[in-house]
């Protein structure tokens, strides 16, 4: 606190109105200059990193530093413990401030979520089907069309294939995991 401890600041006298304004803000330009950065690096730690609101407090101390400006001027040696007393104090009530509201939650950007009529998805995952259904086995393929297109029942897409309902189940299932492998490498070609 070099210029700061030889009290080159003083209070100005009460017949003087104009200096004191001048001479209370020449004195927070100095705490600012010299406090500025310490006061960030003390916050940030105690805040655990929180750059963001470590400035924003760092700011609250200095605008209660320029409230009390008169009783720092009067006494600069306690100028710094002061400042860091109160930037303690306004980090805790800003912790304990956080705590007592909910936790901040970010909605997603509804601008951006598909629309469900999108008539392009559609066209686009259809397209991915047909791609993936080429690259399943014949069996899986025809238990998917009998069953997904053509919205035939197990029993009906049995008598169709003239394969038995257990293997038309056992298929169905086989050919919907296939389906979803090619799907996964249509996507990424």
């Amino acid at each position: 606190m070099s210029a700061l401890s030889s009290g080159a600041v003083e209070p100005s006298a009460p017949d003087e109105p104009d200096v004191k304004p001048v001479a209370a803000e020449a004195f927070m330009r100095q705490i600012v200059d010299e406090y500025r950065r310490p006061l960030h690096r003390f916050l940030t730690r105690l805040l655990l990193g929180q750059q963001d609101l470590a400035e924003d407090l760092v700011q609250e101390t200095f605008l209660r530093a320029w409230r009390n400006a008169e009783a720092l001027a009067a006494d600069p040696p306690k100028v710094a413990p002061w400042l860091y007393t109160v930037a303690r104090r306004v980090a805790i009530d800003a912790l304990r401030a956080r705590q007592a509201r909910p936790p901040e939650v970010s909605l997603p950007d509804l601008n951006r979520i598909a629309d469900t009529d999108d008539e392009m998805d559609r066209v686009v995952s259809v397209h991915a089907v047909r791609l993936a259904l080429g690259r399943i086995s014949q069996e899986h393929r025809e238990v998917l069309v009998e069953m997904y297109y053509r919205g035939a029942s197990v029993a009906e897409a049995a008598a169709r294939l003239g394969i038995p309902e257990g293997t038309v189940k056992s298929r169905a299932y086989y050919a919907v995991r296939a389906l979803h492998a090619a799907m996964g490498s249509t996507e990424s070609s």
